[in-house]
């Protein structure tokens, strides 16, 4: 019974939704059927769509509004070449085909039967894929084993994988445009459908080119076009060096996928595709006992007559890689100009870190300085009022000392012989013009008054213990650069 969604619906149109819901793997009935209508009901066309959108392209019924909608106005046909049976000659030919004919048709109409009847009891095997690479290689060993290992290359991988490896050829299809996209041609279960988009995606970047051949184990004319046609020599030379083969037999799962895709009439079949009009398409379709030097007229004139799409999609693709050459060269250069002017910011804040480093430095010498300067000031403040007083001259045991300074001034002052050497060194350090260190000296004899306690004097002498007679004249020597 029908879902709800799908009772207005013709059964073409049922099958086809079932299809294309198969096909994409979208789960909603209603969006699937929204995007058929869309189309038209043109399962192809929707199915390419739907890749299109998966691969970041947008659909169709959605353009972006800075772009113009692109519609492909080619003419929808395919390059069909049809090689029919050849007719009985003679009357001993025509005896045989009409006296055969009836258990032919009995034959296959009961193979038909039978093959529809085993449907409802129990699935064809080959709806699943389990194993898609081992079923070319199966085929590959079976072709070998049958026909000799004088053939084409066959490329070892799956239908979805095989557009990932196709060899650049520069001589396809002109004039006649796609019958339906190739994504609706190889689109297999969604389980692989992620492989079948990366592979279209590389063969549409790399601008590559595909020879599949469908083979009927069960066909009259398989064995005769393996044997004589496929595996002749310069049928060999032609798929070898200008395209890449894939092959398979319809009795595996996956040739029997590739062939509901393809959808060909008869066997031998062979189908050439190739990227137009920025889609994958099959532009050519093979069909029948074709011979040797026919196979490569054929394939030669596809291949020919389709040139002018490779040229202009290859014209296109430098034309877009030279934009996104110049692109990411404005880039680069943006990032080094942004580069050197973060540098140079950089640069500006280091210095002028360093700047203020330096004028705290110079800021703290100077409170340093202000602050030393004030307690010396303070200390000779203090040395000053703890002076003793000056004796009077008519003392006897007074000395009367005069001082020079560095500065070649002088100074005098009276001291008593009792007193400490030390007494002198704090008259001299109380005083303005006297430097912040130094020692007295005196001449005769020339020696350095022991004015502050040392390990030699702890207690410094008095006048009169130094030798220092009633006049004295004592030099002061500056020591604060020392």
């Amino acid at each position: 019974m029908a879902a709800p969604e799908e009772r207005d619906l013709t059964q073409e149109q049922t099958e086809k939704l079932l299809q294309f819901q198969d096909l994409t793997g979208i789960e909603s009935m209603d969006q699937c059927r929204h995007t058929l209508e869309q189309h038209n009901w043109n399962i192809e066309a929707a199915v390419q769509d739907r890749l299109n959108e998966q691969e970041g392209v947008p659909s169709v019924f959605n353009p972006p509004p800075s772009r113009p909608l692109q519609v492909n106005t080619a003419d929808h046909r395919i390059y069909s070449y049809v090689v029919s049976r050849p007719q009985p000659r003679g009357l001993l030919g025509w005896g045989y085909y009409l006296i055969m004919l009836p258990f032919r048709f009995t034959y296959y109409t009961i193979l038909d039967i039978f093959r529809f009847a085993l449907r409802f009891i129990r699935p064809d095997p080959r709806n699943r894929v389990t194993d898609p690479v081992g079923d070319i290689v199966s085929f590959m060993h079976s072709f070998e084993e049958k026909y000799g290992r004088a053939h084409p290359v066959f490329y070892l991988g799956t239908y979805s994988q095989v557009s990932h490896f196709l060899i650049p050829v520069w001589h396809v299809a002109r004039d006649l445009a796609y019958l339906h996209s190739i994504y609706y041609a190889v689109a297999i279960k969604w389980q692989n459908s992620r492989l079948l988009f990366q592979a279209l995606n590389d063969a549409k970047r790399e601008l590559r080119f595909l020879l599949v051949y469908l083979h009927g184990d069960d066909h009259q004319d398989s064995d005769e076009f393996c044997r004589n046609t496929l595996c002749a020599p310069e049928v060999i030379s032609l798929i070898n060096t200008r395209m890449l083969f894939w092959a398979c037999s319809t009795n595996k799962p996956e040739g029997y996928r590739v062939s509901q895709a393809l959808r060909e009439n008869t066997y031998p079949f062979l189908a050439m595709i190739m990227l137009k009009d920025r889609r994958m398409t099959v532009v050519g379709r093979l069909e029948g006992l074709i011979q040797p030097d026919d196979l490569i007229n054929q394939l030669t004139f596809i291949m020919d007559a389709n040139q002018t799409y490779l040229v202009s999609e290859r014209l296109e693709r430098e034309e877009r890689n030279q934009t996104q050459v110049l692109r990411q060269q404005q880039d680069e250069a943006y990032l080094a100009s942004l580069r050197a002017d973060q540098e140079k910011e950089r640069k500006k804040r280091e210095e002028r870190e360093r700047k203020r480093r330096k004028e705290e430095e110079v800021q703290q010498q100077k409170l340093a300085e202000e602050r030393r300067r004030r307690n010396l000031q303070e200390e000779k403040e203090r040395k000053l009022e703890c002076l003793p007083p000056e004796p009077s001259p008519d003392d006897p045991e007074s000395v009367k000392i005069i001082f020079k300074l560095p500065n070649d001034s002088r100074v005098e002052r009276r001291f008593h012989f009792s007193q400490s050497l030390t007494v002198i060194h704090d008259f001299l350090f109380s005083l303005k013009e006297s430097p912040e260190k130094f020692q007295i000296e005196a001449n005769f004899p020339r020696r350095v008054l022991p004015c502050l306690p040392s390990e030699e004097w702890p207690n410094p002498p008095t006048l009169q213990e130094a030798g220092l007679s009633h006049t004295e004249v004592l030099f002061v020597q500056d020591l604060t650069d020392e």
